[in-house]
């Protein structure tokens, strides 16, 4: 699965309409390098150029893999379109928190 797309879907962005993809992947970038600092994915790091770069291109399917893509989502998210109230900014970042702590002592 492709992990722009994947992305886009999750903040309700039809696959179609590219007009903010370049922004998506910079932020999708920052994420995977953030992951990369707590062990998760390729050791010299990973990046995307676009739609054709996969999940399994960064790590093998499981439920690191997801929670990769939880973080990876929530972590966008705050940048491309944070939420309104600061209650849901910060439910977020607990997440945000708290998935850090399983990758790094689960998945690294």
């Amino acid at each position: 699965m492709s992990i722009l797309t994947s992305i886009k879907k999750l903040l309700g962005i039809d696959e179609e309409y590219t007009h903010f993809d370049t922004d998506i992947i910079v932020y999708i970038n920052t994420a995977l390098y953030e992951l990369s600092l707590l062990g998760i994915g390729p050791v010299d790091g990973y990046t995307i150029t676009d739609k054709d770069d996969v999940w399994t291109d960064f790590l093998d399917d499981g439920p690191i893999q997801e929670s990769a893509k939880s973080y990876v989502y929530y972590s966008v998210r705050l940048v491309f379109d944070p939420p309104s109230t600061s209650f849901v900014i910060e439910s977020i970042n607990k997440i945000k928190t708290k998935l850090e702590w399983h990758l790094a002592n689960e998945g690294g």
